[in-house]
């Protein structure tokens, strides 16, 4: 993770867990990702929440023909403050798959709205993103 997203790698995200389904990406309160609030910084959150379902888009554009795929949109939601260690999951990954395999058999573009909930270590929400991915199958 260092070569190819430092930033991450100093916030001290982790993949905890990931199937062909669903990812789940934790950011812990430190120093390198604290507000002056005493929570976690909303960027820290973000890339967290938008790694959770990125991780389940890698995972299906690495085999096959060459897709790109780029974040076009993101809403968020805060509900309670961020400390400690927040988990982000993502559940989106078989439509996920669906819209890559749609735009290589079409060689058009597919948007996939995918929601990452991150919880607090007793389970309370605490933020609900919607990273909004672009999938498009690349030209030979």
């Amino acid at each position: 993770m260092l070569r190819s997203l430092p930033m991450a790698y100093l916030a001290g995200l982790r993949v905890r867990d990931i199937t062909p389904a669903r990812a789940t990406v934790t950011v812990p309160f430190k120093y390198l990702t604290k507000n002056p609030f005493r929570s976690i910084y909303f960027a820290c959150l973000s890339m967290a929440a938008e790694m959770a379902s990125g991780v389940l888009s890698m995972m299906n554009t690495t085999s096959g023909s060459p897709v790109s795929m780029l974040v076009v949109g993101m809403e968020a939601e805060f509900t309670k403050k961020a400390v400690g260690l927040i988990a982000f999951t993502s559940e989106d990954g078989l439509r996920i798959a669906q819209a890559i395999a749609e735009s290589r058999a079409t060689g058009e573009g597919r948007t996939v709205v995918c929601t990452s909930t991150g919880v607090d270590q007793a389970g309370d929400t605490v933020a609900v993103f919607r990273i909004t991915w672009s999938f498009r199958a690349k030209k030979k």
